[in-house]
């Protein structure tokens, strides 16, 4: 025997399917966006993920930064220049990719999609909500870990509109398409102890083979063509385009700044993500049915 919401949620239901395509896509957007702000706002309030979210990044430049000393070969650009590139690179990936695979599955795990079914929420709009959290809070370190690196090592801001712009756009690109991949990751693990070192461990490894913490083009050249299949790699080569003096190219493993093939690489993960998306949440998650 059905209970009152169970029934409510059925006509709802139905009430979507009979909705005209524009009316169906309104109502989605708004209800992303209203989840985004009940997503943010649970985020803040955990002040423990909002100290490591922001923190972390900021240890790894401040410990990094003091190691690395001179300059990168005969580019005349400072180590520590490359390494905030690197680190603001990084940055996006965990607060994107790691983070909406873990909440999704802290979601699951601690019975949030299950009171979700009882809501008219659709899965789209649930997708919705934590990837607008996760833009935000992804943008919000990018902007201060770009202020942390002008203030404190001398990075010089896009000096042209031109790399205002490849600033952006390689942001935007790379912000999506790592929400796309935690969203589609997280219907690989089952509870938060499994999403913890299942993202971790990728994570860590694409730091170390794509350009983070060293020149991407002192790695060997296996290491080299296996990074060049994710995103890290080309977000990091894309923020030193915007923030490093032309005389860096020499250093880039083409001899250039490939911005058509940085934007073609974020461009496919976009569109991947989605699909991947699309058929990981064809029907609700988990409790959200």
């Amino acid at each position: 025997m059905r209970t009152h919401t169970q029934d409510t949620v059925v006509r709802a239901s139905a009430a979507r399917e009979r909705e005209p395509a524009p009316a169906a896509t309104a109502r989605v957007l708004r209800a992303g966006w209203s989840r985004a702000a009940v997503e943010l706002k649970g985020y803040v309030r955990n002040w423990q993920a909002v100290l490591f979210t922001f923190a972390l990044p900021l240890l790894l430049l401040v410990v990094f930064g003091a190691l690395f000393t001179g300059n990168v070969g005969r580019t005349g650009v400072p180590l520590r220049h490359v390494l905030v590139c690197g680190i603001i690179a990084s940055g996006m990936v965990a607060t994107t990719f790691m983070s909406l695979a873990v909440g999704i599955a802290s979601d699951r795990e601690d019975g949030t999609l299950k009171r979700l079914a009882a809501t008219p929420l659709t899965p789209a709009g649930y997708v919705l909500g934590k990837t607008g959290q996760a833009v935000v809070v992804g943008l919000a370190e990018t902007v201060l870990l770009l202020v942390i690196g002008r203030l404190g090592y001398g990075v010089a801001l896009p000096p042209t509109v031109g790399r205002w712009w490849t600033l952006v756009w390689v942001t935007v690109l790379g912000v999506v398409a790592c929400s796309l991949a935690g969203i589609a990751f997280s219907r690989l693990t089952s509870s938060v102890k499994a999403a913890m070192p299942a993202t971790q461990i990728p994570y860590l490894i694409l730091q170390l083979i794509s350009g983070v913490f060293f020149v991407f083009t002192s790695l060997p050249g296996a290491l080299r063509l296996v990074a060049s299949l994710f995103p890290l790699k080309w977000m990091a080569q894309g923020l030193r385009s915007a923030l490093l003096p032309d005389s860096f190219r020499a250093a880039e493993a083409t001899g250039g700044w490939e911005h058509g093939r940085t934007a073609l690489v974020l461009g496919a993960w976009c569109v991947g993500g989605f699909l991947l998306c699309l058929l990981a949440f064809r029907r609700r998650p988990p409790g959200l049915r």
